[in-house]
């Protein structure tokens, strides 16, 4: 059985043995990963919104024909949080295999100790955002 891509794996280590002060601005660092969009892909053309997060937030993901996953990521700077869950996940999945991302665990977040650091409702959020960055990857893969 695949295991989720070993960066993810330490990330969530890391944040799971963290303090709880510090929980928030660890996962702040994550929101400077994501780059803005390309200027050709302003439209956001082939991205999907992701209605449960507080702003608006698109992704793809696609897998290459050298069978690794790439994400794309779109959401203001003003979503600090959100954009962080992309970071997180734009840095984690990096080089990852359709078969690792699916392995990544639903509860993510809960695993890596965010549900004492920010509301349900952003953790609701971050998790939508995996389980259409999954779906993507698995309607690619069948």
């Amino acid at each position: 059985m695949p295991e989720m891509p070993t960066r993810l794996a330490e990330i969530v280590d890391e944040f799971a043995a963290a303090p709880r002060d510090v929980v928030l601005e660890m996962l702040l660092e994550y929101a400077d990963v994501i780059p803005l969009l390309p200027p050709e892909r302003a439209d956001r053309e082939g991205m999907e919104q992701v209605p449960e997060c507080q702003t608006a937030f698109f992704l793809r993901a696609r897998v290459t024909p050298e069978g690794t996953v790439e994400t794309l990521f779109d959401c203001p700077p003003e979503a600090p949080t959100t954009r962080a869950f992309a970071g997180i996940l734009a840095e984690g999945l990096a080089g990852a295999t359709p078969a690792e991302v699916l392995a990544v665990p639903d509860d993510l977040y809960q695993r890596m100790g965010l549900a004492h650091a920010i509301s349900p409702l952003r953790v609701r959020g971050g998790t939508a955002i995996l389980a259409r960055l999954k779906r993507q990857v698995r309607e690619q893969s069948s």
